[in-house]
């Protein structure tokens, strides 16, 4: 058996073997046993998710996420469980159904405390539809490589891509 402690490790470090099986982060853009590439952005698909160790239900849960559709992203893949990476930068293993691939970000600023600007088209110049607090969940209906189409409670507008966790820099979504 494996000690959850090497396996993380060893992941982090480059490749670990678990059993016949060889587990390495996948290159940018590579594939993995998904078939989809690593990494990439999901949310979780439940509000109450346990993130452990290592990528087996034998690891110590370090923590338990308590909001859905929050963004993650996969880092890497062993079997069905993935290891994810959220907006603060804490990493673990989930299994692959407490994932979704409904695209959502989380609002952040310029500045500590700043509001976020929220446009009706695509362009500075527009009417601010509204102002957001870092940390607003949003669902992401659409980049341009720049801008992001967001709508969530009470709002739906155009945001700077930058200004979102959730969405690479220069990624366009339909």
């Amino acid at each position: 058996m494996f000690s959850a402690r090497y396996l993380v490790a060893a992941v982090l470090a480059g490749t670990a073997t678990v059993g016949s099986a060889s587990i390495a982060p996948a290159k940018d853009g590579a594939l993995t046993t998904s078939g989809l590439p690593v990494p990439r952005f999901v949310s979780l698909k439940s509000d109450h998710v346990n993130v452990r160790v290592g990528p087996t239900k034998d690891n110590d849960v370090s923590y338990i996420y308590t909001r859905s559709s929050l963004p993650v992203e996969i880092t890497a893949e062993f079997e069905n469980w993935r290891r994810i990476r959220d907006s603060e930068g804490a990493e673990g293993w989930v299994y692959h159904s407490l994932l979704s691939g409904r695209r959502t970000a989380v609002v952040i600023a310029k500045v500590k405390d700043d509001l976020t600007p929220l446009y009706d088209r695509a362009d500075p110049t527009s009417a601010i539809a509204a102002r957001l607090e870092p940390g607003v969940l949003a669902t992401v209906r659409r980049c341009s490589g720049s801008w992001c189409r967001i709508s969530g409670s009470g709002f739906d507008g155009w945001i700077e891509q930058q200004r979102l966790w959730g969405v690479y820099p220069d990624e366009k979504l339909d």
